[in-house]
Formats: C-alpha cells, structure tokens, sequence
C-alpha cells in the first residue's frame, strides 16, 4: 500500500431521527477526538458526508463544550469547535461521491445517531468502504458509524464484518440513553445477524476499541481517541 499520509472522515447530514423528529447529528467529540490524536502524528483528514456542504451537530454533544465554555475552561474540544478553520471544514464537507480512495490510507466512520438514517442503506459509501477494504486499506468505525459497515460487501459477496472482531453502540447504551424506543434497529443485534463477532465493555460507556486485521472499530464516544491511536499506530507499521 502507498502511504499518502491521508485519512478520509465520513460524517452524517442526518440531523433528525425519521420516526420521533429529535434532533441529532454528528457526535462531535468522535470526530475531534480522532483527529486530534491522527493530526498529532502528522495525518492530513478530508471530511465527507453522503451529500457534501455542511453537516449538522448532535445538540447533546454540544454540552460539554457550551458548559467548558461557561465555567471559563478551555478543553481540547471546546478548542476545536471554537477553531474558524475546523468549522469551516464543518460547514465545507466533500460528498462521498467525490472521494477517490487512492487519495487516502484510511477511512474513518464517526458516529452520531444520524448515521443510522443516511449511512446504512447507502450504496456509494458501501462501495467505498469496500474499495477501501480490498485495497488494503484501513476501515474504521466508532459508536453508531459502525452502521454504515452493515450493508457493506465485498467482490466475493460476502458481507465485510462476517467473521470479523467488531464493536459499535450497544443495545443497553441505547436503552440508558432513552433512544432504544427512536432509533430504527438494534445496531448490537444487526451486526451479530451478519455474523460479526460482536463485543462490548464489561461496563456501559466504557471505552472499548477492538482491531481485527485491517478493520477497526470502537464501541461508543469514549472509545474514540482509542481508535485514532489504533489506526496511527498501523498506518505508522505500514511505512
């Protein structure tokens, strides 16, 4: 594999749950998280999304950096989301249609509950993935971007994560975030009726990253700095 030193971001344009009309969006700490940790080891990102332009936030995971912000704190996060050139990328996102997977080392699947609605049953970021994939590339998914691995299958016809070691927000998650009765499937339940090998932390919310070859996924928005670390860390073995 040629290394180009570069990882494509795919994020959601979805900003509502199709059945309920909450909110939702990116999570953006599973975005800056891993892009702090892959910008740290010297990786340039392009940030996608299924239609391109700008892309929404989850207001949930707006707290954090509005709460830093009013206690006169400055964390890593609220950093980021105040930084003009990172939103700018926000507000700029390439459509997954434009990406050309020789441009890049890895791809890299945030979360949000909006990508439930927009990556699962689309076909161009499957095909992508699955480029990707057969290309020896690296996959990466955290928390609910693991959704958009499900449809995905590759030349032999076989789905990408059967067989495979994987992770993405589990069920009882779902349920402690009162979102089990909004989302439109168990992602849990979906990747094991693929046969992924599917695990979880032994405690909800804990972080929980687990790599499997070239595919690496990590359970839920803690486990997302975990997940930069493991794609730098194979990117680094394959110079």
């Amino acid at each position: 594999m040629t290394n180009t030193q570069n990882i494509l971001i795919i994020v959601t344009n979805a900003d509502e749950f199709d059945n309920t009309g909450l909110r939702t969006g990116l999570w953006l700490s599973e975005l800056v998280h891993f892009f702090e940790v892959a910008e740290k080891a010297g990786y340039h990102m392009d940030i996608a999304s299924p239609l391109g332009g700008e892309i929404p936030l989850d207001p949930q995971s707006l707290i954090i950096p509005h709460l830093t912000n009013a206690l006169g704190l400055t964390g890593k996060l609220t950093k980021r989301y105040k930084d003009k050139n990172f939103r700018t990328l926000l507000n700029n996102t390439l459509k997954i249609s434009e990406a050309d997977v020789n441009n890049y080392d890895a791809i890299y699947l945030t979360g949000g509950h909006g990508v439930m609605f927009d990556f699962t049953e689309n076909e161009t970021l499957a095909k992508l993935i699955a480029n990707f994939y057969e290309a020896g590339k690296i996959v990466s998914a955290v928390c609910h971007g693991s959704a958009g691995l499900l449809n995905v299958k590759l030349s032999n016809g076989q789905y990408l994560v059967y067989g495979k070691n994987v992770s993405g927000f589990s069920w009882n998650e779902e349920k402690l975030a009162r979102l089990d009765k909004a989302v439109p499937y168990n992602l849990e339940e979906e990747l094991k009726k693929r046969r992924a090998n599917y695990s979880k932390a032994l405690l909800p919310f804990g972080s929980h990253v687990v790599v499997d070859g070239q595919l690496i996924t990590g359970q839920n928005p803690i486990s997302a700095k975990g997940v930069g670390k493991a794609v730098v860390n194979l990117l680094d073995k394959s110079k």
